[in-house]
């Protein structure tokens, strides 16, 4: 069966991926785009430089797989299929890696009828993922430069270069025929990509000009600096190459953290198993030293975890049975059992790189921009070009020679190459860093929307504090703390609630050896009673235990000053006498008032927004210094974000379910890491380490970020603006022009990586 009527007896639009080498920068996104939607049979065309991937739906009714990779391959760039499931469910072929995958199942690159031509489905798109959480994050991850197309293109322009100097040094008569041999060989595969693109609809690209520009020095006799130009050109390439490569390091670093292998325990039985085949509900055993194969809860053990590789956090934190970790960190003391609760496909090393991954698709306004005007720029600068070669020769009578070769340094130099760049290298790099540092942002519209941020409004509980009640206050009237506290947590052993858990962790903290009640029962509204040793208690509100004994002098103003300061006071009953108070509150995060202050540094104005009442939301408030709005309603949250946006941008900081409508109606929106899934999807952006500090942090980041591309768009088009002058007025040539011109892309790249 030949491969197109193999495809259309699949069916109607099915969704390939491919991985994609060459594809370093948006204009090259852009050119692949643009000449696949020109296809019959097309669509949902996805390209992204930082995992080099391209996604297609196609109707194999129309077109197959093969012209398509016949299309991209003709723009210059180098496919290769993405494993399908079939293949890429067996572990002992995860163990292949990707670079293999042809070889394993007897395909060669173009036109096989096998497995290889079955289409990714649409809930394998993200397979991707999957290989580079183990080992194989790509085919060309971590491949030396020289190894790639363009880098053994400018290795051979190079030599041949070169070689046309040494001929000029010893065989002068030579020489010229040297140099066109050279400009020949190095522009063919330019030109090759130049019709390539013209064909899909794309005339006025990069290699066109190249291409123009080389044909002309040749047609003027300037054959060595044609030469010169080609190889430069190619030099720039393989720079732009290198640059992209150093953006997606971060990630591809991230893909590495989860260990290819695993060990699961079944049935008291160990076996190895690929870490990507985990489901949920196994059971897997974490040594002293290993990484953690899988978003998980642990089972049985204690140790330190480090989370640094995931979070950013720097400090290892101790975790026992109940607590959950993160696939990619390090167990760094004991063994662990851990039970497995996401897929691989899930886990938040996956979340991280397909945030980062979508984040490509979000451009920002700047960048969008700079596309827009490069549309017009390129045959503005054509037609420009054609304007400094005719019309001096034919109005004032100048050497054809002379106006031909200025107009061919002109084409050269107005090249956007550097402008077209010089947005997307700065997105990718913040993007690339923010992940480093547990800062997550879903893309450049995003990263600009934060730079402009005028009013953050945080959620309180989970956001500001820590998300859980904490003892602060034992105020004790009859035995001692200790005792006060035993008595407490024996009532409240078993208990879910927040209160009974904080108070229960409390009195273990303390040392106290807790034994349960009997009889222990909740009184609705009121609080819980029970039996110790013939001791009957009762732990509850204040005005209930004021009816079941009288109060020491001094206990009710005391219980209304905790009150006062935004506490949850329970007072312990003690057959019959009042023995004690004890005061809770969900305390601040150790670093939120400093985040505040920070804030206020950067201009911004925080505010507040709470369920809670008002008293506890000014107590918070208050010693947090900013503004607050309390027994705030989902609706009554958007409301105010709404309102607030009528004044100034709005990011909203939250980690709830209930946070996730006012996450939305924001300009941004910021997940804490720690949140719900629901918080996490609806955001724009998450941080991971649920520091407060990190929203800081993350606008210093964005901000940089647009100064960065400030800059840039500046030496883009600052230099342009010099050489286009001079080479109009004949003081810089072809070489001088294609310098500047790679010199302006380096420049940028540099100053965004």
């Amino acid at each position: 069966m030949t491969g197109h009527s193999a495809d259309a007896a699949r069916g109607n639009g099915s969704t390939f991926t491919w991985k994609v080498e060459g594809m370093d920068c948006a204009s090259c996104v852009g050119k692949i785009q643009t000449a696949l939607a020109r296809l019959p049979g097309v669509s949902d065309v996805r390209a992204s430089t930082i995992t080099e991937t391209l996604t297609a739906t196609i109707d194999q009714t129309q077109i197959s797989s093969g012209a398509i990779e016949k299309r991209v391959a003709g723009l210059g760039y180098t496919l290769t299929r993405k494993l399908p499931p079939s293949l890429r469910s067996s572990p002992e072929h995860e163990l292949l890696g990707h670079h293999d995958a042809n070889a394993a199942h007897g395909c060669g690159d173009q036109g096989c009828d096998q497995d290889e031509q079955a289409p990714l489905t649409t809930a394998h798109q993200h397979d991707g993922v999957l290989a580079k959480q183990g080992h194989a994050h790509g085919e060309n991850a971590g491949r030396p430069w020289w190894q790639a197309s363009k880098g053994r293109l400018v290795l051979f322009t190079g030599a041949m270069l070169a070689l046309a100097w040494m001929i000029k040094l010893s065989v002068p008569a030579l020489a010229f025929w040297a140099f066109v041999g050279a400009t020949l060989v190095g522009v063919a595969p330019v030109a090759q990509r130049a019709i390539a693109a013209a064909r899909a609809g794309m005339p006025f690209t990069i290699e066109m000009l190249m291409s123009i520009a080389a044909a002309g020095a040749l047609f003027i006799g300037a054959a060595e600096e044609g030469a010169l130009v080609v190889f430069l050109f190619a030099v720039g390439e393989v720079l732009e190459g290198v640059a992209a490569d150093r953006a997606r390091a971060g990630i591809r670093a991230l893909g590495e953290l989860v260990p290819r292998a695993s060990l699961v325990e079944e049935n008291g039985v160990i076996r190895n198993v690929t870490a990507t085949t985990l489901t949920i509900g196994q059971t897997v055993l974490v040594r002293p030293g290993d990484r953690i194969p899988a978003d998980g809860v642990i089972l049985s053990g204690t140790s330190g975890i480090d989370e640094s590789p995931v979070t950013g956090e720097s400090f290892p934190s101790t975790k026992g049975v109940g607590d959950s970790v993160f696939a990619g960190s390090i167990n760094r003391e004991a063994a662990l059992r851990v039970r497995v609760a996401k897929a691989a496909e899930d886990n938040t090393i996956a979340r991280i790189i397909r945030l980062v991954e979508e984040a490509q698709e979000a451009r920002a306004p700047t960048e969008r921009f700079i596309d827009r005007f490069s549309r017009w720029y390129m045959p503005l600068i054509v037609g420009l070009a054609l304007l400094v070669v005719l019309a001096p020769p034919l109005l004032f009578g100048g050497a054809w020679s002379t106006w031909v070769y200025r107009g061919l340094a002109l084409l050269l130099i107005g090249c956007p190459c550097a402008l077209v760049i010089s947005v997307p290298a700065s997105i990718a790099s913040a993007l690339s860093a923010g992940a480093r540092r547990g800062l997550l942002m879903k893309g450049g519209a995003v990263i600009e929307a934060a730079a402009k941020t005028q009013i953050i409004a945080f959620d309180k509980t989970g956001t500001l504090t820590e998300g859980a009640p904490r003892v602060t206050d034992v105020a004790v009237y009859s035995g001692s703390e200790a005792e006060v506290l035993r008595l407490a947590a024996a009532v409240e052993t078993g208990s879910s609630h927040p209160l009974a858990v904080a108070i229960v962790e409390w009195a273990r903290t303390m040392g106290c050896r807790i034994q349960p009640a009997d009889g222990v029962r909740a009184v609705p509204g009121q609080g819980v009673t029970g039996s110790l040793a013939g001791q009957e208690i009762f732990l509850g509100a204040p005005r209930f235990a004021e009816g079941l004994a009288p109060w020491p002098a001094g206990a009710s103003e005391r219980s209304a000053a905790l009150e006062a300061e935004g506490k949850t006071v329970t007072a312990l009953v003690v057959d019959g006498l009042m023995v004690g108070l004890i005061a809770l509150r969900d305390e601040p995060r150790l670093d939120a008032k400093s985040a505040i202050a920070a804030l206020h540094d950067l201009g911004i104005r925080p505010i507040m927004l709470t369920g809670d009442n008002a008293r506890t939301g000014a107590a918070i408030a208050s010693a947090l210094g900013l503004e607050f709005r309390a027994e705030q309603m989902p609706d009554d949250k958007v409301a105010v974000v709404r309102a607030l946006g009528v004044g100034g941008r709005v990011m909203m900081v939250g980690d709830g379910i209930n946070d996730a409508p006012a996450l939305a109606a924001a300009s941004v929106g910021i997940a804490m890491g720690s949140g719900t899934d629901v918080a996490l999807e609806t955001a724009d952006g998450a941080l991971l380490r649920s520091h407060a500090y990190d929203v800081v942090e993350m606008i210093r980041l964005a901000r940089a970020a647009m100064a960065n591309i400030r800059q840039n768009i500046a030496v883009a088009l600052g230099l342009k603006a010099v050489f286009l002058v001079t080479s109009v007025l004949g003081l810089t040539g072809l070489w001088i022009a294609i310098l500047a011109d790679t010199g302006a892309t380096v420049i940028v790249t540099a100053n965004a990586l």
